[in-house]
């Protein structure tokens, strides 16, 4: 896999050197030939390379705006993942003003690049844990039909984390179909790239689904999809990227959740898949409590960890390394709406369901 994306950049480095850089379409194509190299970058988890790409792209003049508003997606994407939220809300207000500016004259094309700012300004809201600010952004969405893709799946998370469950799966499903259906990518304002692309939205969707089915109760159908999205996430990025961590989590919790609502007992399905998922996450050690070290994917390392301490309250031989463990997720967790316990205990009725985003590996 790493030649082949070595042998990718080099044919676009050769195809970004012959194209001509002056009028919209040449400008566009060069901006779609960095749209890859970043996906190539990102994937290879150099981020710093693929902002750079990301930010040219950005600062283009004569760009057909669904190239450079593809750009300035990803790169609030790629800023929310690292935790950078303050440059993902300036990237994500410069998207909105960049639409405004430079309304096109076929509405149609406007409203379906219009409708992708919004919700990325919506997500960026919905991951700081601000839900009012968040609506006034997913606002309208509904009806315009040009809500697709990375679109609809960050306006589907608002409408999972405000318990609209019945409408979120809808926008959840419309993703997944559309996408498995589009084979053609000459539309320039379809384009996605990091882990804003197609295939990770796709992805991101289908969890995003099993996420909702455990909310719902529908524990048999969470876990079918989970773990479909557990092994493509596998043939995607490895068997050991720091992605199979996140859906690891996700199926931990689920089963912990099974487990409660039935009275059964699955503490050590749990604590394999807690203990494969802390490996994946590159979790620091417990001694790094109250310490300021960088972590990333920090909730969803304190999701697991807390995950993990429950499984291990109930044994009388490891309390001690339970409290240890939940001591350190909470002093971790970052979430602003929904406290680790809630996110915890999801099937409660009187909690605020969490949302995991498999994009940028956020808790919403």
């Amino acid at each position: 896999m790493p030649g082949l994306k070595s042998q990718g950049m080099l044919v676009l480095e050769q195809c970004l050197s012959t194209q001509p850089s002056d009028g919209q379409l040449a400008e566009s194509w060069r901006g779609i030939s960095l749209l890859a190299m970043s996906t190539l970058l990102y994937e290879s988890g150099n981020y710093v390379e693929a902002i750079e790409k990301l930010q040219k792209v950005e600062n283009f003049k004569n760009s057909i705006l669904g190239v450079r508003v593809a750009a300035m997606e990803a790169l609030a994407g790629l800023y929310l993942q690292l935790g950078q939220d303050d440059t993902s809300s300036v990237v994500a207000d410069k998207c909105l003003q960049l639409c405004e500016k430079h309304k096109p004259e076929n509405y149609k094309t406007y409203g379906a690049v219009n409708s992708r700012a919004n919700a990325v300004k919506g997500l960026v809201e919905l991951a700081h844990g601000n839900l009012e600010s968040a609506e006034s952004f997913f606002k309208g969405l509904q009806e315009e039909e040009g809500c697709t893709g990375s679109a609809a799946l960050s306006y589907g998370e608002y409408l999972h984390a405000t318990r609209n469950f019945l409408l979120a799966k809808k926008f959840y499903q419309k993703v997944i179909e559309v996408l498995a259906e589009q084979k053609d990518f000459s539309d320039m304002n379809t384009l996605g790239s990091c882990n804003m692309a197609l295939e990770e939205v796709a992805l991101a969707a289908t969890f995003a689904l099993g996420q909702l089915e455990a909310h719902m109760g529908n524990f048999g159908d969470a876990e079918e999809i989970l773990t479909r999205t557990l092994t493509k996430t596998e043939e995607l990025f490895g068997s050991h990227h720091p992605k199979v961590g996140v859906v690891l989590t996700c199926l931990a919790l689920m089963f912990r959740n099974k487990a409660m609502q039935e009275h059964s007992s699955a503490l050590l399905i749990q604590e394999g898949l807690y203990r494969r998922a802390l490996e994946f996450l590159k979790a620091p050690p417990l001694e790094s409590e109250g310490v300021e070290t960088k972590v990333d994917r920090t909730d969803i390392v304190a999701l697991a960890r807390g995950g993990y301490a429950e499984a291990l309250s109930v044994q009388q031989n490891r309390k001690d390394e339970g409290e240890r463990m939940k001591r350190w997720a909470e002093a971790a967790w970052r979430n602003r709406r929904v406290s680790l316990a809630e996110a915890l205990n999801f099937s409660e009725p009187s909690n605020k369901p969490l949302v995991i985003d498999a994009r940028t590996s956020r808790t919403m």
